[in-house]
């Protein structure tokens, strides 16, 4: 049987509908670009996008470019730092969440985190 959604389509439509995953999405994506994988964590900046604001009020709100928005968060995308923060700052303010970063001491002899 045919798929008739895209993938991308139910996450954005259940991130419409559910604050809780709002909040998952934006904290998997702080995760990864916190983890070095920019890939994962620019992906993961399209589904809030497309499941939250939408790139035209992203736009606005942050006064970037809806073209530039969508290359930041495309598979070759590299925003700034600057960039990147604000569109996180308003993603947050319209999931209704905040960030904070914990920082945790490293095992000596293997270099990962408890």
């Amino acid at each position: 049987m045919a798929l008739t959604r895209s993938f991308r389509e139910t996450v954005a439509e259940r991130a419409r509908h559910d604050a809780a995953f709002r909040a998952a999405l934006i904290e998997e994506a702080l995760q990864a670009m916190l983890d070095g994988e920019l890939d994962e964590a620019r992906s993961l900046m399209r589904d809030c996008i497309n499941g939250t604001v939408g790139f035209d009020a992203l736009s606005t709100a942050t006064q970037l470019p809806v073209k530039s928005l969508m290359r930041m968060v495309g598979p070759r995308g590299n925003p700034t730092l600057q960039h990147f923060v604000r569109v996180i700052h308003h993603l947050q303010a319209a999931a209704g969440v905040s960030s904070r970063v914990e920082v945790a001491p490293t095992d000596p002899g293997t270099h990962e985190t408890p």
